[in-house]
């Protein structure tokens, strides 16, 4: 929705104003097999949820492409705990039905970046990789005259505004963090363990929810994603999932989740007619609005800044609902 608490108030003090309303098309929400742990869970499943473990991966493709373009300047992107996660503590507020209230994290750059590539050993670098030999056998390497729709979109439009695509993974510059661990306590006192690691050899996560009566886990394998590369790949299309339900006192099973046509396992098109059709009455809530998308972006907000001051952040202290 924006990228700090600055924004975000103004936001907020703007649908306050106007009395107009705002929507966030949380598309994650919409998801099949997200849909079903919030039905689960809503069903009493594993009872009061206590905890939550979220473990995010994206891969040396689709993690890498972040430290190409704009979003490796943290003043452009607010960082992968904004941009990207938000995504996540969205889904993890719609699960447990709760808000964030106080935020801890660590986070740093580990493996992109000049100085992360020196310490292993590398000597040759490059700015950007289109025509650069240098870049020729890189495999972080983005070459934008090798695809007629990234030329078009990017490497001819540079004379617009000088904007490079194809910036080099481990040149200068980088000031967003590739790991980063989060710890975060909700109204209702459940506590979620977050991390972000973007440099993976497989894109995913693993999520594990505790509860009263019992466990859920779920593990997603996620499809290689370059952005805007022209190969008409869906951001989020599943390539294996698993959902289990473990009981206290009984045997664990597996729960069967039914996929539809549409990006998102069949998720977009039920948001489309949220959005732009005729509703139908919705059981799970998913439908979002300014709030929401103010709780989500704030967990992230307060984890940057818990990695700049090494203290622990009180959301009520960053906006004014």
């Amino acid at each position: 929705m924006t990228i700090d608490e600055e924004k975000c108030q103004h936001i907020l003090d703007a649908a306050k104003r106007t009395g107009r309303n705002i929507r966030v098309t949380f598309n994650y929400r919409y998801a099949p097999h997200h849909t079903k742990v919030r039905e689960l869970i809503m069903n009493d499943t594993i009872g009061q949820v206590t905890s939550v473990h979220f473990e995010w991966l994206l891969n040396t493709r689709h993690g890498a492409d972040y430290f190409r373009r704009w979003h490796r300047d943290k003043r452009n992107s607010g960082g992968l705990l904004v941009h990207k996660s938000t995504h996540h503590f969205d889904l993890v507020n719609f699960w447990i039905g709760s808000q964030p209230e106080t935020v801890f994290a660590f986070g740093d750059l580990m493996y992109y970046g000049k100085e992360n590539a020196e310490e292993r050993g590398v000597t040759q670098f490059y700015n950007r990789a289109t025509g650069n030999e240098l870049a020729k056998d890189d495999p972080f390497a983005l070459h934008l005259d090798s695809d007629a729709h990234l030329k078009a979109m990017y490497l001819d439009a540079e004379q617009e505004d000088g904007y490079q695509r194809d910036q080099s993974v481990f040149g200068d510059g980088i000031n967003i963090e590739d790991t980063m661990g989060v710890l975060v306590r909700y109204r209702n006192k459940a506590i979620l363990t977050y991390s972000l690691v973007a440099y993976q050899p497989w894109e995913g996560y693993r999520i594990a929810i505790n509860g009263t009566k019992g466990r859920i886990e779920m593990s997603i394998v996620e499809q290689s994603y370059v952005n805007s590369l022209g190969d008409k790949k869906l951001e989020g299309a599943l390539v294996g999932k698993t959902l289990r339900v473990l009981p206290m006192f009984d045997e664990p099973y597996e729960v069967e989740v039914e996929e539809q046509a549409g990006g998102h396992g069949g998720g977009d098109p039920v948001l489309l007619n949220d959005l732009f059709g005729e509703p139908a009455e919705d059981p799970y809530a998913r439908a979002a609005n300014h709030i929401d998308g103010a709780r989500s972006i704030l967990t992230g907000i307060a984890a940057n800044r818990a990695i700049a001051t090494g203290l622990p952040v009180q959301i009520q202290n960053l906006v004014r609902f």
